[in-house]
């Protein structure tokens, strides 16, 4: 389960532990999908990156409290080759339009119809989030929200590896 930190997210009126991440080592699985023009995705394309894919849903308390810590996150170290996506397989885009455009994501929405993230992780858990290295290996695997100061501590060292 989920290891709470001294860290919270602070989100309107609730307060969101953040989790650390569990230290993993397997090989970044297949994933193609959609994202929200309908256009098909690979994670196979975001190779020599660190990325960082993360399941959500916009009914979820967690993944809606976590958002904004990872937009700025993202938007912190995209010169360093990161990149979020953001992988939802429970809602359709029109859905998630008016979500994405409130919350101002600017990193990647994928839509997952068919939820083989869930396969691909093995995870159904709400939000999880993994971080794959530059070569092509998931490091980190979190499941619950994650703060900022969290993703400092343990996602800033492998962007310059």
């Amino acid at each position: 389960g989920p290891t709470p930190t001294t860290a919270y997210i602070e989100y309107g009126s609730r307060r969101f532990p953040s989790v650390i991440p569990q230290e993993v080592d397997f090989p970044a699985p297949e994933l193609e999908i959609s994202d929200l023009n309908g256009d098909p995705v690979s994670l196979a394309d975001y190779r020599d990156k660190v990325v960082l894919v993360n399941t959500w849903a916009t009914w979820c308390p967690g993944c809606e409290a976590e958002m904004p810590e990872l937009q700025a996150f993202s938007q912190t170290h995209q010169e360093a080759d990161f990149i979020v996506i953001a992988v939802n397989a429970e809602e359709t885009a029109d859905q998630l339009i008016p979500f994405v455009e409130k919350q101002g994501l600017t990193f990647p929405i994928w839509l997952d119809a068919k939820k083989d993230v869930y396969r691909v992780f093995k995870s159904r858990h709400l939000p999880s989030s993994y971080v794959i290295d530059r070569s092509g290996t998931v490091r980190l695997a979190w499941y619950g929200p994650i703060s900022k100061e969290v993703l400092e501590i343990y996602v800033t060292p492998l962007l310059y590896e």
